[in-house]
């Protein structure tokens, strides 16, 4: 059986590894997955950090060179959106998906790890879940959403549109 947990990084890693393992068996798999929103102003947030006020404009510290991808120019040392996007992402890995991770593998599970960026994450887990031919999937309900059930929160739209079986974990804090 392959186990997709989803989570963002609020999930109750103890009784989320431990539902997952039990599931899993000890001929199953585990995939953790992190569904990450990068904000577009995110990339402007950046480039002011690295030293361009708005993208453009000329820092003394820095040497900017053309690049007409951008249709601007950016710093020398600017790393790049795509591999700012990429460290960010993994860095968002590490953190959403650690505990749960770290939970597995006291359960003898070797799992995977899985981030993705979209601008829908319910949709994307569902995606994923077809994806990666999961055959049951574990999130959390931590109930952010002022009127849950009314407008719908992520794990509300997962639970009703899965194809696949879902359990929630419900958070240990009301």
């Amino acid at each position: 059986m392959h186990v997709l947990v989803a989570t963002d990084g609020a999930i109750e890693s103890t009784a989320a590894a431990e539902f997952a393992a039990r599931l899993a068996g000890t001929d199953g798999r585990v995939t953790v997955l992190s569904v990450v929103e990068i904000p577009r102003a995110f990339i402007n947030d950046m480039r002011f950090a690295w030293g361009a006020a708005d993208g453009s404009n000329v820092v003394a510290d820095y040497t900017f060179v053309e690049t007409p991808a951008l249709g601007q120019n950016a710093p020398l040392n600017w790393p790049g959106d795509d591999a700012l996007i990429e460290r960010y992402l993994n860095d968002k890995l590490k953190q959403n998906t650690r505990p749960v991770v770290a939970e597995l593998q006291t359960r003898g599970l070797t799992p995977d790890t899985l981030v993705v960026e979209s601008e829908n994450a319910a949709a994307t887990i569902i995606e994923q879940i077809e994806t990666l031919e999961a055959d049951v999937v574990v999130i959390g309900s931590h109930g952010q959403g002022v009127f849950e059930g009314l407008l719908g929160s992520t794990g509300t739209k997962i639970v009703r549109r899965s194809p696949r079986p879902v359990m929630v974990i419900r958070s240990a804090t009301p």
